[in-house]
């Protein structure tokens, strides 16, 4: 007799985005003449940047011939592309980050899940909340979780964002959970969903801990192009000794709207180990590439070349200009739910605004949806500490996003 995986059956019954999109399209199916604007999952509009449709169209040329065709590429990226990110995005940052330490990828949510494949299914793990909900649930189904028990699995240390901490976590003075501190750390910043930024002296004192722990970080820095405040880190191998404890995440989605066009990386370094049973020390490195080579066949190469356009000077302009744009609807959300007596989080360094509606978030998201024809996205679906809030992604037209505003404003 099959059996499932029954680590599946923890779960809850659908995914949360899966959720909003049930109730939206029931809400037009009753009110076709109603339409609805959606500034709930944070998927970009605005076309990709011309350097990226330049070099797709170029690179899909080299394809219709049999001297430039290419067939199967490198699992970890062609060089071209990883040589570009480590100058574009680490050495131009002072960070000591090597081509070889680059893997593309065909998106970060893929990477945050497949990730935990390397690790031993007993390991310990500490993950914020609220939290994007990729980093909870591939956990469960590969078996590191007991139950849930009224929102929460048993087996987690859960990170506590709240305000009274800004929604950044500190490193837990003693385990939440039985048999010694977390091993693997999730960690996002800007943060999806609360859109709060870490200071060097919070990531630093993270860093420090993943040392004397021996633990490691996973560090999602999806969002790190947003950042304009003087002084924020915008990578975790800005803080010294990271190197030696932390995996980054990096994605070309929102930074270039790749979202439908899916290219993205992980930084391994090499000097990172973890230990067998008995006590070995092993190249995560290593492992990762061992788990690519296996399960993976690369990014297509026009979609690389896309990617690789985008850290020449015309290429960073547009980019900039793009992460502007929604930046510039993030100020303007911001300011209209904080003028309707909100406290708003975000916004500033990211395109996410995490509002404290001081209420249950679905009867919010309802109210929003039916009196407004807003989608935002309800933040119980984050995690226990997301309920209360709701959170708006600039993620939108300009003149949808004002519609919107003016919507909220006469239904609340």
């Amino acid at each position: 007799m099959i059996r499932i995986n029954e680590h599946y059956t923890k779960l809850k019954a659908s995914y949360l985005f899966s959720d909003i999109a049930r109730r939206v399209a029931a809400y037009q199916q009753a009110n076709p003449g109603k339409p609805v604007i959606r500034l709930g999952i944070g998927d970009v509009t605005e076309p990709l940047p011309p350097v990226s449709i330049e070099a797709l169209h170029a690179a899909t040329g080299e394809l219709a011939s049999r001297a430039t065709f290419k067939g199967y590429g490198p699992e970890q990226g062609y060089a071209f592309l990883r040589e570009a990110i480590a100058a574009g995005d680490y050495a131009a940052r002072g960070c000591p980050v090597e081509a070889d330490e680059i893997f593309i990828s065909d998106g970060s949510k893929c990477d945050c899940g497949n990730i935990q494949e390397i690790f031993a299914a007993d390991t310990r793990l500490a993950i914020p909340d609220p939290v994007y909900p990729v980093y909870v649930d591939t956990n469960v189904m590969a078996g590191r979780t007991g139950p849930n028990h009224d929102g929460r699995y048993e087996g987690i240390t859960y990170l506590e964002c709240t305000p009274a901490n800004d929604y950044v976590p500190a490193p837990p003075v003693a385990p939440i959970c039985g048999g010694g501190a977390p091993e693997l750390i999730w960690l996002c910043f800007p943060n999806n969903p609360t859109g709060a930024v870490a200071t060097r002296e919070q990531l630093a004192s993270w860093v420090a801990y993943a040392r004397a722990t021996s633990a490691i970080i996973l560090y999602d820095s999806a969002y790190e192009a947003f950042v304009r405040t003087p002084g924020i880190p915008r990578s975790i191998y800005e803080i010294p000794g990271a190197r030696d404890v932390a995996i980054e995440f990096r994605s070309f989605s929102k930074t270039a709207g790749f979202t439908g066009t899916r290219c993205a990386y992980v930084v391994i370094p090499k000097t990172l180990t973890a230990r067998d049973s008995a006590g070995a020390a092993h190249s995560v490195h290593a492992l990762w590439l061992r788990r690519q080579s296996t399960k993976f066949n690369g990014v297509s190469y026009p979609v690389q070349r896309a990617a690789a356009a985008i850290y020449t000077d015309a290429g960073k302009q547009q980019t900039r200009a793009l992460c502007d744009f929604y930046l510039g609807n993030a100020a303007l959300i911001r300011a209209a739910m904080t003028k309707l007596g909100f406290a708003c989080t975000g916004g500033v360094d990211s395109p996410y605004i995490w509002i404290n509606v001081k209420r249950d978030s679905w009867e919010f998201f309802d109210q929003l949806l039916n009196r407004a024809q807003v989608v935002c996205t309800p933040g119980a679906g984050f995690g226990k500490c997301g309920e209360g809030h709701v959170r708006i992604s600039a993620f939108n037209s300009r003149e949808n996003v004002e519609q919107a505003l003016q919507r909220i404003a006469a239904a609340l």
